[in-house]
């Protein structure tokens, strides 16, 4: 019984951690709409760019679950429990983002209105689905790298780069567009199957650099011995140097002559 509250309240955990997530990604979509809004300055679109952002530094920051950013290290960690982790996270992504995104489109009617610009027949259903997967495909790429930099750099530049990088480029974000289309009040077969191909993009282009990886590993992991292999084979060159050293050299028999006889034969032939 113990064990089996443990595992549920294990799973509300992850739930939780997506949702935050979700939550974080609306907000940040809430103020790239205000800075994109109709009768707003031209620079409004890059201002909202950078404030998104925003948001994936504090879900960094924080060690919430986004989707996005989980699924290119699923190479190195996939097995079930894994696999089983990220369907949770995306779960909680789709209520946090759902949730806010009903929550502001009705609190700012006119955001309501833009996200509804975005996301119609105009925007990003009227693309297609096989543009919305190709710019899926490179908004994952840039946000593998901006998750990259900061586990493996411990820096935020490449989360304040790419991030705008993608938004102004006009890529898809799957969670962002989560977000839009909740706010926007869309609630259609074909909107969820654009944004079924959206998540397929995104996770498709996050796992072309790790895939890379493995044909062709950067040089500081090939280069750096592990050192469990390592120090076996030092063991083994000193023993085999000791065992040089103490090696005894071979005793070689005297050679016997007529003048360096033992005494024992002398010793007999004076007692005779």
């Amino acid at each position: 019984m113990k064990q089996r509250t443990n595992a549920v309240l294990g799973i509300l955990n992850k739930i939780s951690e997506g949702f935050l997530a979700g939550m974080m990604i609306s907000l940040g979509g809430a103020v790239y709409l205000a800075c994109t809004a109709a009768g707003t300055p031209v620079y409004g679109k890059y201002v909202g760019a950078l404030l998104f952002s925003m948001a994936l530094l504090c879900i960094c920051m924080r060690g919430y679950a986004l989707y996005t950013g989980k699924i290119g290290l699923v190479i190195d960690n996939h097995k079930k429990e894994d696999i089983s982790l990220l369907l949770l996270c995306l779960l909680g992504n789709l209520l946090g983002t759902v949730a806010f995104g009903y929550l502001i489109g009705w609190v700012f009617p006119s955001l309501k209105e833009t996200a509804l610009a975005l996301c119609g027949e105009n925007g990003k259903l009227g693309q297609g689905y096989g543009f919305g997967l190709l710019r899926a495909v490179l908004c994952g790429i840039l946000v593998y790298l901006a998750i990259d930099l900061y586990r493996n750099n411990k820096t935020p530049l490449g989360i304040l780069m790419c991030i705008p990088a993608f938004i102004l480029s006009g890529y898809e974000h799957s969670i962002a567009d989560m977000f839009y289309f909740a706010c926007s009040g869309i609630v259609s077969g074909e909107a969820f199957l654009y944004l079924m191909m959206i998540v397929l993009g995104n996770s498709l282009g996050a796992l072309i650099i790790p895939a890379l990886r493995l044909i062709h590993p950067r040089k500081s992991e090939t280069a750096e011995q592990p050192p469990e292999t390592a120090a076996p084979a030092a063991e083994n060159a000193t023993e085999t140097t000791a065992t040089a050293k103490v090696k005894p050299a071979a005793k070689t028999k005297p050679e016997v002559t007529e003048g360096n006889k033992p005494a024992e034969n002398s010793v007999s032939e004076k007692s005779e």
